[in-house]
């Protein structure tokens, strides 16, 4: 049967958001500890760097606050005043879930309340132990939200879901990769040093890679193979790689269950095809903060490729 649009529309859109919010919890908990180190604490560079990740600079700007852990780290999980923090995409999620309650399982939507119900009643993320156990507790629901979709009936409640989750989740590795290559490193600090690693290691522990990273190189840490890791291993869910290739196969389950095919697939595909061709390495010389740009804009002009396509109100 033929999902109405509006459906279609909150289920791609509760994926999107569960998806945003783990993202922004995992980038606070690696921001956290980054700046947590011993050897050298990073201090507003990395709160300014987690703010940069979410396009959030400017807002936070206007709060005339000034850049440190409290600060931030209360802006980007507790702030409902905020659209960039974790709260206020649980709250979307969760209305978006109310609104199509039936077609998800009991166990996906326990998940996506309780995440909500974390924040009932907290004024603050508290000091650095406090915030870690916040975003590990946002954390652990989401997880069990993505389980709960994978083990939902195959149709097209999943696949819409799982096709927001794949859309967001490339647009946050982009910039991700964007901010640390082209914005992070201080002035005066060595390529390589000891600021540039831990910035690599905390690109890493946002996305869960770290272990990936371990077994797919041989050599230590290296800039250009996190960079490879990221954007051309399909092994790895958080790649670009990974997320284009679930993308389409999203589309294509969705078109053949609907008939509703077009514009959304064939951009899709054609993303597709290029990154297969992509070497990282060519990309880093030829400008991989213009290639990573030039991919949030195309990701942004294929969100709005599917909602045409589906007919989203």
């Amino acid at each position: 049967m033929l999902m109405l649009s509006r459906a279609a529309s909150s289920l791609y859109w509760l994926g999107r958001y569960v998806e945003r919010a783990d993202f922004v919890a995992r980038l606070v908990e690696a921001t956290v500890r980054l700046d947590a180190l011993s050897a050298r604490p990073a201090g507003e560079a990395a709160w300014d760097s987690a703010l940069a990740v979410t396009y959030a600079s400017d807002a936070f700007k206007a709060t005339g606050m000034p850049i440190n852990q409290a600060n931030v780290a209360r802006f980007l999980t507790i702030d409902r005043d905020q659209k960039a923090s974790i709260v206020r995409c649980l709250e979307s999620a969760r209305n978006n879930a109310r609104a199509v309650r039936t077609a998800l399982t009991r166990e996906a939507w326990t998940a996506i309340n309780r995440a909500w119900l974390v924040f009932h009643n907290r004024a603050g993320p508290g000091g650095t132990m406090a915030t870690l156990g916040l975003v590990e507790a946002i954390k652990a629901e989401t997880r069990g939200f993505e389980g709960a979709v994978f083990r939902m009936m195959r149709n097209e409640a999943t696949w819409f879901i799982r096709l927001g989750a794949a859309v967001e989740r490339a647009d946050n590795t982009a910039r991700l990769v964007d901010v640390k290559y082209h914005l992070l490193l201080p002035e005066g600090e060595p390529v390589g040093g000891v600021v540039d690693r831990d910035q690599w290691t905390t690109i890493l522990q946002t996305v869960s890679a770290v272990t990936a990273y371990r077994w797919l190189y041989s050599e230590g840490l290296k800039p250009g193979l996190v960079i490879d890791l990221l954007l051309a291993r399909p092994e790895l869910p958080r790649s670009l790689a990974a997320c284009v290739e679930e993308t389409v196969e999203m589309l294509g389950l969705l078109g053949k269950r609907t008939g509703l095919q077009g514009e959304a697939d064939r951009m899709a595909r054609a993303r597709s095809a290029r990154l297969q061709r992509t070497r990282s390495h060519e990309v880093i010389v030829s400008g991989l903060h213009q290639y990573l740009q030039a991919f949030i804009r195309e990701n942004a002009l294929l969100d709005a490729a599917i909602k045409r396509q589906f007919r989203f109100l």
